[in-house]
């Protein structure tokens, strides 16, 4: 018989996925300590550490039931990822959140900037900052590249009317359905802003 320690992630991932119930166990009791020690290293509270490692295991167990997992040998480093989307999530819910009206003049980038940011607080905006990277290539063409001219690359909006052959009212039209759009997908994704 093939000692546990010497058989891999991925054959693991598989047998468990077809059907071996103490695969999964193997996974767990291999990366438990190195898990468990990065959670905790974030949240610094033994019981928090061991509510977000059972909520990241059921996640990795209903993920893999319903035959998601695509990690192609990178079992470890998918779990960590999961594990600090869970940490990201505990500080957000935790963290004093601001209540948004739903006003259009709901500005999506008011509430990314902070000067003096601790190390949660930068794991919680690099989030942020990725997940509206991500909104923002989901809005259409022409709502994108305006409000990546304004808000990134801080183009007025005669600017972005010369730069895209639009006149200023269609840009700052387009400007604001970007804004109503984006305000649609963040609940959507039910994604959170930290201040």
């Amino acid at each position: 018989m093939i000692r546990a320690n010497k058989i891999s992630d991925s054959i693991l991932v598989s047998d468990y996925i077809s059907g071996k119930e103490a695969s999964l166990s193997i996974l767990i009791n291999r990366h438990q300590q190195r898990l468990f020690s990065f959670i905790y290293s974030k949240v610094q509270s033994k019981d928090v550490t061991e509510d977000i490692f059972q909520d990241t295991f059921i996640k990795v167990i209903r993920t893999l039931k319903k035959g998601k997992y695509n990690e192609e040998g990178k079992f470890l480093p998918w779990v960590m990822r999961i594990a600090h989307n869970l940490v990201i999530d505990y500080f957000r819910k935790n963290n004093r959140m601001p209540n948004f009206k739903n006003t259009d003049e709901f500005d999506i980038f008011s509430v990314l900037g902070d000067g003096s940011l601790n190390a949660e607080k930068k794991i919680i905006q690099e989030q942020i900052y990725n997940d509206v990277r991500e909104l923002i290539n989901e809005l259409p063409d022409e709502q994108k590249e305006v409000l990546v001219m304004r808000m990134y690359k801080d183009m007025s909006f005669k600017e972005i009317s010369e730069n895209t052959g639009v006149s200023i009212n269609t840009a700052l039209g387009r400007m604001r359905y970007a804004l109503i759009n984006m305000r649609k997908l963040i609940e959507k994704h039910k994604i959170i802003l930290v201040n």
